[in-house]
């Protein structure tokens, strides 16, 4: 009977399953995002202003001179981008926005396989496919897709730049860093992590590589001045549509000016409490749960309060999510993914019968996800930093790797700078 079970009921391995599961509908999903809703297009079009900026820088003529009082897209990335972005001028329009996608997709696919890389895992492991399955099941890659948007090659570098960090290959993750800052200045936040990490080589070419960038590309263009006063200023406004940042939430609903700043406030304030309770009790122990927390905890607060914040932003927190494997994550609690849920999901709330509540969870569901997501890892950490001050734990680890006491919670001296960065066993 033994025998005859072996040949009727094969066994097969959990790390077989999921991948024999997953891998056939994640590649269908890419086919259809890609190819199917990608081609299908819009009424958002990203890529159009962008191709048509290049193609006026490469004949000399203006680049930021467009109409910005239309709510359609606009041309918004800085002299250094229209360097880059220059050659997807050279062929035309349609074909290059085909490029484009492939590029993205492949883009995305290879963030899957960094970002399992980062975390540990090997690329044929079952994490891969489930890391594509989630993926193309978000809003934000959807859309990134459908949009025809810079924001695939952003992750990849964002990747590239926390991988690089952590292995100490500092001059390459600048420069992974400082390529998507040339395009797409959403990432400059997370230039404070090399710096509160002291890998200075880091910031040289993180800041350096736009820097360049725009000096050679100052002179090439027509209209360099009209980007500083014109664009700059743009950016710095809080704009009432495709916006999800509290200030642009509050203007399209009308909210009062106080309660956007009180708002603004109250999450800059849980961001400098999160962003300090990881460097100081984390850095040390778990530098990779310390890195990948902090980059969401500053993107997150960026869109937060930042003039402009946009729901395909979102897959830069992919990080953050993943952090879950790790053993004191913050996003080991449901109401961190059911802010996970509000700013990535790809649902519609649009409602015939109910119109009105239908349009305001739509037009919520990224800022109430995002703020749901800020406040959970927030309040995970206070309630462990709560718990360590009722626990009477008053040691950390300082640089040297040697207990020392931590002012912060026996209540004596200031901080010495660099001598507290991680939790240490040792109680009163």
């Amino acid at each position: 009977m033994a025998i005859l079970d072996r040949y009727l009921h094969p066994q097969m391995t959990f790390d077989r399953i999921i991948p024999m599961v997953l891998w056939p509908i994640s590649i269908m999903m890419i086919f259809q995002r890609s190819v199917i809703l990608a081609g299908n297009g819009d009424r958002t079009d990203d890529f159009r202003p962008v191709y048509q900026a290049a193609l006026q820088f490469l004949n000399g003529q203006p680049v930021y001179a467009e109409n910005l009082d239309t709510v359609d897209p606009h041309y918004l990335y800085p002299p250094s981008g229209t360097l880059l972005m220059a050659p997807i001028a050279v062929i035309d329009p349609e074909r290059s926005r085909w490029v484009f996608i492939v590029l993205s997709v492949l883009a995305l696919i290879a963030s899957a396989f960094l970002l399992a890389k980062l975390f540990g895992f090997a690329g044929r492991s079952w994490v891969v496919p489930v890391i594509l399955f989630f993926f193309f099941s978000t809003e934000t890659v959807s859309h990134t897709l459908i949009f025809t948007n810079f924001n695939s090659f952003v992750l990849l570098g964002m990747l590239a730049f926390m991988l690089l960090m952590l292995r100490r290959h500092d001059w390459w993750a600048g420069l992974a860093i400082g390529l998507t800052v040339a395009v797409k200045p959403v990432l400059i936040p997370l230039l404070l992590l090399p710096l509160l990490n002291r890998q200075w080589r880091v910031l040289v070419t993180g800041i350096g590589t736009p820097v360049i960038l725009n000096i050679i590309a100052w002179p090439l263009i027509a209209d360099p001045n009209s980007f500083v006063t014109r664009t700059v200023p743009y950016l710095g406004e809080a704009r009432d549509y495709y916006n999800s940042s509290i200030a642009g939430n509050g203007a399209y609903f009308g909210v009062a000016d106080w309660l956007v700043l009180l708002l603004r406030i109250a999450f800059v304030l849980m961001a400098v409490f999160s962003l300090w309770f990881l460097y100081r009790y984390y850095r040390r122990t778990d530098e990779l749960l310390w890195l990948a927390t902090s980059t969401g905890v500053l993107l997150v607060t960026e869109f937060l309060v930042g003039a402009l914040g946009q729901g395909y932003y979102s897959m830069l927190l992919f990080p953050l999510l993943m952090t879950v494997f790790l053993p004191g994550s913050t996003m080991r609690n449901w109401p961190a993914w059911l802010g996970v849920y509000g700013c990535m999901t790809f649902d519609s709330y649009y409602s015939e019968e109910w119109s009105a509540f239908g349009r305001m969870l739509e037009f919520n569901k990224v800022t109430w996800g995002w703020s749901l997501l800020m406040i959970a890892v927030f309040c995970s950490l206070l309630f462990r930093y709560l718990d360590m001050r009722r626990d009477g734990v008053t040691s950390v680890i300082d640089d040297a790797g040697s207990p020392s006491a931590d002012p912060a919670l026996t209540g004596g001296g200031r901080d010495g700078g660099e001598g507290a960065d991680a939790v240490a066993t040792v109680e009163k």
